[in-house]
């Protein structure tokens, strides 16, 4: 057996099966709730994607692993409808809490207006590349 680089056309299959070959692994070692994901989208009249948030659950906590919204559609309220909606979709499923982390400064002030709070931090060092990037990680109870 030996180590394989995966293409870019098949990353994304191997990684869903990797992550579902692992949370199966864990159900049938650890108590836990619902582990489901969860993908939501908002589509124009042309049926675009114009946001989107991405998410799943474990342990009782909702992971918002990404959220988009394209720019000419920010500052209209869908990226707060699209968290309430994925926030309402975890309760629902069992969860007691959300988190996520961000290395973006404007995200980190949305999902602070959303009820988020910092719980840790990973910055680069001046001499790291690049010498400026930061890494919020950011819980909120549901």
């Amino acid at each position: 057996m030996k180590i394989r680089a995966e293409s870019d056309t098949e990353s994304a299959a191997v990684s869903d099966f990797v992550e579902t070959e692992l949370l199966r692994a864990l159900a049938a070692s650890n108590v836990q709730s619902e582990n489901t994901q969860i993908v939501l989208s908002i589509r124009d009249e042309a049926n675009a994607i114009v946001a989107g948030v991405t998410a799943s659950t474990a342990y009782g906590w909702l992971l918002i692993k990404t959220l988009w919204v394209r720019e000419d559609q920010r500052g209209n309220g869908l990226g707060r409808q699209l968290m309430q909606t994925v926030e309402a979709r975890g309760r629902e499923l069992g969860c007691h809490g959300a988190w996520l982390d961000t290395s973006s400064g404007q995200a980190r002030a949305f999902y602070e207006a959303q009820g988020f709070e910092t719980f840790g931090k990973l910055s680069n060092m001046p001499d790291q590349f690049p010498g400026d990037h930061r890494r919020w990680f950011m819980k909120r109870a549901l």
